[in-house]
């Protein structure tokens, strides 16, 4: 599993609370409470800092991001669309094979329950990705040589 060390942990956690302050807004509160709702459904999520400022939240790989624009809080799953999501929470970014996303506006209401389990089965899937690259590495036969 790769982990950021503490000291990094901390310092974008520091950064994370220094956004959502900086923002003072409905989006601040709404990152804050999406933010709240990730690390109660994988506790052991590793928080940070990438791309010039934007919220990243890991286990076992990128799980989501969380970026702030005047109109939306964005909430990106990299591997989304291997996600299931019967509460139908993806609303953006549909299009593509790989991410979904979840563009919340001003006034719009997530499912805490159904929002949490999406952040459960993105990190399963994290998981099984890195269990199933494990395993096919380790029954690997070495080549014949030429």
């Amino acid at each position: 599993m790769c982990t950021s060390p503490p000291t990094e942990d901390l310092a974008a956690a520091l950064l994370i609370d220094q956004r959502i302050a900086e923002l003072g807004d409905w989006r601040g509160q709404t990152l804050a409470r999406m933010r709240q709702l990730i690390l109660q459904a994988v506790p052991d999520v590793v928080e940070q800092w990438k791309w010039r400022g934007v919220p990243v939240w890991s286990r076992q790989g990128l799980l989501c991001t969380g970026e702030t624009y005047k109109a939306v809080v964005k909430l990106t799953f990299a591997q989304g669309a291997s996600l299931p999501d019967p509460a139908r929470l993806f609303n953006a970014s549909l299009d593509g094979n790989t991410r979904r996303a979840i563009d919340i506006a001003p006034g719009m209401q997530v499912d805490d329950q159904a929002f949490q389990a999406l952040v459960r089965a993105a990190a399963a899937h994290n998981a099984a990705h890195n269990a199933a690259a494990t395993t096919s590495k380790a029954v690997r036969k070495p080549r014949a040589a030429p």
